[in-house]
């Protein structure tokens, strides 16, 4: 491929991650609504479903995003790549004129197995990058993820203000948009003599877990980042849930309350942990960060008043510095010719911990806000984030501690 052509390819993956985001950012301030319109529900019991969907496309996710990379391994990138754009147009259409909570799941399912769009164009900036620009050129995966996070939902809530469903037809059309344009501009980038059979072994989500296996030391400093994974999610899949029941928020509060967890996850992200870790090590921005976390936990949980919640969001943000600093540490005890693997292996545990999160906490704050709790607690997930957190911190301080020489020696 010209240089030219990979310039222009590389743009076009750029634009299709930033709108897959984008899209998916946009519907998240009105789905709490939806499902209480469609389930005839209040906001605890949307929680519950909402969990659920959740879960749906998470499940889906992990078990096609081997598939959907085996498959582009076979066909190319570019069949695959347009078959996951037109499965989100057709997601979201789905969604928008659902008339039913059972059409919402069936939208879910189809984007987690359509949606897998990352995995693919990751190869493809594998495809056309010099081994010099991988680096540099796998870091717009991460750019374009942290801006669609802070357009999708600013956009969606305001959308909101139309209608319910106005921000569902919004991202079928950017979907259709990028699948055009990708049609008649993206070129091919795996060469027929490069392709390789489907091969259902290197299709299996669970085999990647199990190169742990190999490294009994880091189990403690896996299980502390795999907590760290799951407590998130009192943030990612409660927040509109949350913030509904206890500050009466509507769609376009929730959605810049979102853009703002944006700026400040990619500002930490982007620019502080570089300055952060090196002056304070890698072991100190672990502590600290988790220690933030929790107290970001906590003090969402305690807040009383809407400016709080904004607020907070800056001490749980700079708790951003720990998973680098983790995935750091686990890194220096695995030698260099297995990084690869052990990447693989932490991916595979995010997307696991996509599917137990949403569930846990979505039905923690259901209990704790319904009729059948002891306790009106709208903060309960909130709270065992923080739990979840310090049990994260007693983990990775005890592998630290015990496993030091092992770091060294294969370190050097």
């Amino acid at each position: 491929m010209a240089k030219d052509n990979k310039q222009a390819a590389l743009g076009f993956i750029f634009i299709t991650l930033l709108i897959d985001i984008t899209g998916f950012g946009i519907i998240i301030p009105v789905v709490p609504k939806l499902i209480m319109q469609l389930g005839n529900c209040n906001i605890s019991q949307a929680s519950r479903y909402g969990g659920f969907l959740l879960f749906a496309y998470a499940f889906m996710q992990f078990l096609f995003a081997p598939v959907v990379g085996n498959l582009s391994d076979k066909y190319g990138r570019r069949p695959v790549l347009l078959f996951s754009l037109l499965g989100f147009a057709f997601d979201y259409l789905l969604t928008g004129f659902a008339p039913s909570l059972a059409w919402l799941f069936l939208g879910r399912v189809v984007a987690g197995i359509t949606g897998a769009s990352f995995t693919t164009a990751s190869a493809y900036i594998a495809d056309v990058s010099t081994p010099e620009k991988k680096a540099q050129n796998f870091g717009m995966v991460g750019v374009a993820f942290g801006i669609g996070f802070i357009i999708g939902p600013a956009v969606g809530g305001l959308l909101g203000k139309f209608g319910l469903r106005v921000p569902f037809f919004a991202a079928a059309g950017l979907a259709a948009i990028n699948w055009l344009y990708g049609y008649f501009v993206l070129p091919e980038s795996l060469s027929k003599e490069n392709r390789r059979p489907f091969d259902w072994k290197k299709a299996n989500p669970v085999g990647t877990l199990l190169m742990f296996k190999k490294f009994p030391v880091i189990l403690g400093l896996v299980a502390s980042i795999a907590l760290l994974y799951v407590a998130s999610h009192a943030v990612q899949s409660s927040w509109s849930y949350y913030t509904i029941e206890k500050f009466g928020w509507d769609s376009t509060m929730i959605g810049i309350s979102l853009a703002i967890v944006g700026v400040a996850v990619a500002i930490v992200q982007g620019g502080l942990i570089r300055i952060i870790i090196p002056k304070l090590g890698q072991e100190k921005s672990v502590y600290i960060g988790l220690a933030l976390y929790t107290l970001g936990f906590l003090l969402f949980g305690l807040a009383t008043q809407t400016w709080m919640m904004f607020t907070f969001t800056f001490v749980y943000c700079l708790g951003g510095i720990a998973g680098p600093a983790i995935q750091g540490l686990i890194s220096n005890y695995v030698p260099r010719n297995e990084q690869g693997e052990l990447q693989g292996g932490l991916t595979s545990l995010m997307s696991l911990s996509s599917i137990i999160g949403p569930l846990l906490m979505t039905n923690v704050f259901s209990y704790f806000t319904s009729k059948k709790s002891p306790v009106y607690l709208p903060g309960a997930s909130m709270y065992l984030a923080a739990i979840l957190t310090l049990l994260s911190t007693f983990l990775a301080y005890r592998t630290l501690h015990l496993n030091k020489p092992q770091a060294a020696k294969v370190s050097e």
